[in-house]
Parts: C-alpha cells; structure tokens; sequence
C-alpha cells in the first residue's frame, strides 16, 4: 500500500470490513525462492501441498487471522459488466480517467487522483476517498494479477455502500483468486504467479519452524505483521536447493498444524474473531465472481494422513 490509511476513513474501512487489512502496511519483502518451493508442491486436484507430513493447505482461518478479512458474508460475485465505466466512475469516485481498458483502470490513476485526504474534506470527499483506497487494497495487495498495475471497475460496483459491503465473504473470494493463481503456477509454461504471496510466505512461515527467521517483537494483529519487523535470518536457509531438502527432511512433529492455538497469539486476537470458529473449518466452494475454488477441511485432511 501506498501509506497508512487516513483516520479520516477510519469508519468506512471498519464498516466495510478492510480496516485491518489497511493497517498491514508495506508488508514484508518476498522471497521468491521460497514461494517457488511450496508451488513445486501444490497439487490442484486438491487444494493442498503434499510434504512428508502429510498433506496441509491455506484455510479460511488463516486468511481471517492472518489478514483480518471477513470471511462469514455473501459471496463477492455479480455483473461484472457495465454500460458506462464513466458513469461509475463519477458517480462513485466523482472523476473519469482518460483511460478505461475492458472496464480496467490504471492504479496510478488512483494515486494521482487520491493522493492525500485533508481535515477540511467533505464526507463525500472522505466516501469517494475511501472507496479509491480500498480499490488500492483490493489489486494493489489482497487479489493483485500479473499485471499489478490495473483494477477492474467490478469492484468499485461493490463498494456504493461500505456496510453492505461489510457483509461480504471478501476473505473467500481472496482465498479463490490465491488458489486459483496457484494452480496456474503448476502449469510447466508459466512463469508468473498472481494473487497474495504475502499471505502464502507467512503461512509457511507460521507453519515451518525451520524456514521462520527470529522476530523480537510481540504478536501484533493482523498476525502476518510479524514479518514487518526487522528479523534474524542466522541459520534459515537461502538457496532453493536447502529449502528444498529441509521440507524433504522434516517429519510431521515439525509442522505446527496449530500455530494459534499459542496463548501468546490468541491473546492479541480480537474477540470477535472466536464467536463463530466453525466457519474456519467448513468443506465449500469459495467463489470470486467467476472464480469458484474448493476450500478443503482442516480436519478431512488430518484424519487423510493417519489411514
């Protein structure tokens, strides 16, 4: 993200459920290396790596817990289709850009338009602020595709009222584009990988032991600022090939199947977060408009590797 969100629309990211992904900030750098690892395997008949502990995926839980989206709500789908992208975009953002692609607009454009909100703003101002921010959040981190530097206006549609907007399963539908990407990554002739890679690092990283480099800083929410700290890296390794042969090596009592269940994580996790816990752990489809993608039980997948 460009920069922290203003407190001036600190109420329409909270009301549309992106509030804390909005906090994330920067986030943390990637490492390729590690990330082409764990795509070597990603099975897409399942949804899930295969390893020698056993088989494990990136669930609803960790999507809430580690980012902070709302995965409980009507599925983000719809027409994707519009008379007059100009339309929409005056009437939402109250300006037009020079240039609308297929109902795709560019990010620079939002920056240059949004670039700063002031105290003496309207509320309309703060609204149509909000929404460009938020659009920001959506291609720009959460769903971001190869060419990272367009959204679609499919969004903005979404975004007329920030508490219906609220009552959507926006963590499913990020979910979706994440496997999705990750199925397409398997493919031999694709070079690219799309949708939030910062999620997946984390995951692993929250999962492996012996691929975390050490933080000195105390649990903070969303969890996947952890990494925003500076960190040790002394003994992680570096080269794809060592990578490769720690998660060959590493039985399944290195693998942390539950690494929230650590007090000193649960007791930075708003409550709000445990009042419906069985959502995390459910078989269905996660959908992002045409993207439908399974989303595979925790428990299905434990009870796969004792047969």
């Amino acid at each position: 993200m460009t920069g922290p969100p203003s407190p001036l629309i600190e109420n329409y990211l909270r009301e549309a459920g992106f509030w804390h992904s909005a906090t994330i900030g920067r986030g943390c750098k990637l490492d390729p290396k590690l990330i082409s690892v764990l795509m070597e395997r990603w099975r897409p008949e399942t949804h899930t790596f295969h390893l020698p502990c056993g088989e494990c995926t990136i669930t609803l839980e960790d999507v809430q817990l580690q980012l902070g989206l709302p995965i409980d709500g009507y599925a983000v789908t719809g027409s994707a289709q519009s008379a007059d992208w100009g339309a929409v975009c005056y009437e939402l953002l109250g300006a037009i850009p020079d240039n609308i692609n297929g109902g795709r607009i560019e990010m620079g454009w939002l920056r240059d338009t949004f670039p700063k909100l002031d105290n003496d703003s309207t509320e309309l101002e703060r609204i149509r602020y909000a929404r460009a921010y938020i659009l920001e959040i959506i291609r720009g981190y959460l769903m971001p595709d190869l060419s990272r530097n367009r959204v679609h206006l499919r969004w903005l549609l979404k975004l007329i009222d920030f508490r219906a907007e609220g009552e959507l399963s926006w963590g499913s539908a990020m979910l979706a584009t994440l496997y999705r990407e990750m199925c397409g990554a398997t493919r031999p002739n694709k070079a690219k990988i799309g949708g939030c890679l910062s999620l997946l690092q984390s995951w692993a990283r929250f999962r492996f032991p012996f691929l975390r480099h050490r933080v000195n800083h105390p649990y903070t929410f969303p969890l996947i600022m952890r990494w925003n700290h500076s960190a040790s890296y002394v003994g992680i390794p570096t080269s794809l090939e060592d990578i490769r042969l720690l998660l060959d090596q590493r039985s399944e009592a290195q693998f942390q199947w539950t690494p929230y269940e650590d007090p000193a994580i649960r007791a930075i996790i708003p409550d709000e977060y445990f009042q419906n816990p069985n959502i995390w752990h459910v078989k269905v489809p996660l959908v992002n408009y045409a993207i439908v993608e399974m989303h595979q039980l925790d428990k299905e997948l434990r009870q796969f590797r004792f047969r």
